[in-house]
């Protein structure tokens, strides 16, 4: 085990850039690890780029964000400063505004390594769990620390399944990983799977960094069905596919088996934004005029957990996850899955999940109907201890 360093600086620009919306995979654990952070013994300080320069929180300016993140504490009105900048919702106009009034020092973007060097101790940890602000000018300011640099790749699928990302944002991405490679002194992974696939992308370019692998906790979320709306759940059974819609979750083929399963089909429940490079999946939602396809966004994480709580199962056929919380999530309620055979999904859940190929139309058809026939009280209890966060921090920090 390795001696605590003098200070952690953890990178909080994704957290802020994507205030008020919900929470994603990538989000969650930045939250994790800044909620963490602000309860360790060692001392931190947050990092955050606002399109005016970078601002550095100190804990009680951290804590202070968890409560307005949680919606314990309302977000300031945003000031002049913040509502000058394009392309912001009134959200995340407010969060600039916040951040600036919480920071402890700010800068314009060329004075960041020494404000750092200014107010952080000498061999200060630099963490960066979001994929965001991985840019030349940090890694270097944060090596000037003289302290370890611990990055969290969730993934590595824009390099290894292109055609499902929108194509401006490929090479950006592998400029970012190209960085880590070259500066990281650690790579956090959510799966040996994940290390593996990272490593294997890294060694093109030279030496791979050390590599953890930690399994993300589990927030495990209180099923509340009085936050559902008056229409949800549907009537009779139904199956629920949760994340965001793009084309490497495989809506297609859900959409495929409901189309040949007709009339008589259970309901399929769809919770998750419309995401990218998705016209045909859209077109086929929009067109449909039956209600055995429900599609619904922006729901809390308590009506999502009810609904799950209360469906014949979890449709997961994705092409490709870093991780892939929602199976997990459905198995630590008690809820069947039904997903794609991926490495990553064996890696955490063994034989829990029921497997299907990602393009067998028939057999998930065949496999569906039999789970819908049966409906709730047919179905095996899944008994599943899901990972805590507590493991993942013992397992990551002492490397840190």
């Amino acid at each position: 085990m390795t001696n605590n360093p003098p200070a952690r600086l953890l990178d909080l620009t994704r957290l802020v850039r994507r205030a008020g919306r919900v929470l994603t995979g990538v989000d969650r654990v930045e939250m994790a690890y800044l909620r963490r952070l602000v309860a360790d013994d060692v001392p931190a300080f947050g990092l955050v780029r606002t399109p005016l320069g970078y601002v550095l929180l100190d804990r009680a300016g951290m804590a202070s964000l968890v409560l307005r993140i949680e919606g314990a504490v309302p977000w300031a009105r945003p000031d002049l400063l913040s509502r000058l900048a394009r392309g912001q919702t009134a959200v995340q106009q407010a969060a600039q505004t916040e951040v600036r009034r919480l920071a402890m020092a700010r800068t314009l973007p060329r004075g960041l390594a020494a404000m750092l060097r200014k107010h952080l101790p000498q061999g200060t940890t630099y963490l960066n769990t979001g994929h965001s602000n991985l840019t030349d000018r940090v890694l270097q300011a944060a090596q000037g620390l003289g302290g370890r640099i611990g990055v969290f790749v969730h993934d590595v699928i824009p390099l290894e399944f292109p055609q499902f990302q929108r194509p401006e944002t490929v090479e950006p991405f592998r400029a970012k990983m190209h960085r880590v490679q070259a500066c990281a002194d650690v790579i956090i992974c959510n799966s040996a799977d994940t290390l593996h696939r990272a490593g294997q992308v890294m060694a093109q370019w030279g030496k791979v960094p050390e590599g953890i692998v930690a399994h993300l906790g589990t927030d495990l979320t209180t099923p509340q069905p009085d936050l559902l709306p008056d229409d949800l759940p549907p009537s009779g059974p139904y199956f629920i596919s949760v994340g965001t819609i793009e084309p490497r979750k495989n809506h297609a083929l859900l959409l495929d088996v409901w189309d040949v399963m007709g009339a008589d089909a259970p309901t399929l429940l769809i919770c998750g934004a419309r995401g990218w490079n998705n016209a045909a999946v859209f077109a086929r939602l929009d067109g449909r005029t039956d209600t055995r396809v429900i599609e619904r966004a922006g729901l809390s994480d308590g009506a999502v957990a009810a609904l799950i709580a209360g469906s014949c199962g979890l449709v997961f056929p994705s092409f490709a996850e870093g991780y892939g919380l929602p199976p997990v999530e459905a198995a630590a309620l008690g809820v069947p899955v039904v997903a794609n055979d991926l490495p990553v999904i064996r890696e955490i859940l063994g034989n829990i999940p029921v497997y299907l190929p990602a393009h067998d139309r028939y057999l998930w058809e065949k496999t569906l109907k039999d789970m819908a026939e049966a409906g709730q009280l047919g179905r095996e209890k899944v008994q599943f201890q899901a990972p805590a966060w507590s493991q993942h921090f013992n397992t990551v920090l002492r490397s840190l």
